[in-house]
């Protein structure tokens, strides 16, 4: 959901943004990174996930990132120290997103310039089976490197709440999902806003195109309501390749992790439609810069609310 637009908005605001190329080509990757030089000279990252990536298509994705001289990667899943290496050596910077204090400190001893905490309450693919307020001050003081907060963080107070445990900032998905730039279909926006916290589920009921039992926080559809309480257990092959909707020219399947996307056709009520349970404290779809300027001025007046505890 993450594409220039979005990247260069929040970029010019103050925050940094990912561009969120898993499974792109590499021209579409040196397209979004031009993009967004083209519109903001603040640094950014791009965003890959190596264990739902055919390995050809990852080295070229690499590659693309290498040449433009991306500053930042950010790696999910399985820690990968061959990768961490290929691009420290690249002179990229790199960020691991790690579900485990395990996994942190991992990703720390092979390299890694600094660590995402995600939370169970995450939205899209989740790795760890830990709140976030639980799991991030454990992580803050297994490794040195920087921690960043995720899963359930969306406001100022909760940016506060994450750097008084220890985090150096808070990474946020589903908010910015749910913002004008945000390159996903408005279906899935709109969904985001609707929801309260108690309709995302945690299944792996979409399963094609990633390992088994890889499971994912979305806001609950007829896929889920279908499954009952049997949302855990599954892998890519014991679903049909039924085609429900297309993505340019390229085929949408049901059961998949495709999420809808602005340019997507077909059936979108089916589809993943990742969201954190912070969902139920979005109520709007506000410009990029203008979710940046109100979790800087919540957390403002959150510090300030405090001074007068004291």
């Amino acid at each position: 959901m993450a594409r220039a637009d979005l990247v260069a908005a929040v970029g010019e605001h103050g925050a940094y943004g990912f561009l969120g190329m898993v499974r792109e080509s590499p021209e579409l990757i040196r397209r979004e990174i031009a993009r967004v030089r083209e519109r903001s000279d603040r640094p950014f990252g791009v965003n890959l996930i190596p264990v739902g990536t055919d390995r050809v298509l990852l080295d070229e994705e690499l590659n693309a990132c290498f040449e433009a001289k991306i500053h930042s990667l950010c790696f999910f899943w399985e820690v990968r120290p061959d990768l961490i290496q290929q691009a420290r050596e690249a002179g990229c910077l790199v960020i691991y997103q790690v579900g485990s204090v395990e996994d942190a400190i991992a990703a720390e001893s092979v390299g890694a310039h600094a660590v995402i905490a995600q939370g169970f309450e995450a939205g899209g693919h989740v790795r760890g089976e830990v709140s976030s307020l639980t799991l991030l001050p454990q992580m803050v003081s297994a490794v040195s490197v920087p921690v960043v907060a995720s899963g359930g963080f969306a406001s100022g107070a909760s940016l506060i709440a994450a750097l008084a445990l220890g985090a150096q900032g808070i990474h946020c998905g589903t908010a910015f999902l749910a913002t004008q730039e945000s390159f996903a279909h408005d279906f899935h926006k709109r969904k985001i806003i609707e929801a309260c916290s108690e309709d995302t589920v945690y299944t792996d009921v979409f399963a094609i195109n990633w390992p088994p039992q890889s499971p994912v926080r979305v806001i609950a559809n007829s896929v889920t309501e279908r499954f009952g309480d049997q949302l855990l257990g599954h892998g890519p092959d014991e679903f049909p390749r039924e085609v429900i909707a297309h993505q340019d020219a390229r085929p949408i399947y049901k059961f998949s992790t495709d999420s809808p996307l602005k340019t997507t056709t077909g059936d979108l009520e089916p589809l993943a439609l990742f969201a954190g349970q912070i969902a139920g404290a979005i109520q709007d779809i506000p410009s990029a810069g203008e979710r940046v300027q109100r979790m800087v001025r919540e957390a403002e007046a959150t510090l300030e609310r405090l001074r007068h505890l004291q």
